[in-house]
């Protein structure tokens, strides 16, 4: 038999604060990294792959300040996730679907 628990959280107001802040810059990544591409398509011909753009990461945080506070792994899966979108979006492209 298998049990679960179904807890509730209830965040202070700095961690909402700092949820908010987070998401906020997986946002602004994610649609730089999806700018990137777009571009990098139109002006060179050339298709961005997840790992060309997860290498660029470290640098990121390098130059941009705020990107320090969020952790690694949490930018890697915004670069994943637009990855993901991306192959989706191509195989209904190449299915004919709409």
């Amino acid at each position: 038999m298998l049990r679960t628990y179904k807890f509730r959280i209830e965040p202070t107001k700095e961690q909402r604060e700092k949820i908010n802040e987070t998401l906020m810059y997986c946002r602004w990544l994610y649609n730089a990294l999806l700018e990137q591409r777009i571009t990098a398509y139109k002006r060179c011909g050339v298709s961005l792959t997840f790992y060309s753009q997860k290498k660029e990461l470290p640098t990121l945080k390098k130059v941009c300040e705020e990107y320090k506070s969020v952790h690694s792994q949490v930018l890697q899966n915004v670069v994943e996730r637009l990855d993901k979108t991306y192959q989706a979006f191509f195989r209904r492209l190449k299915q004919g679907e709409k």
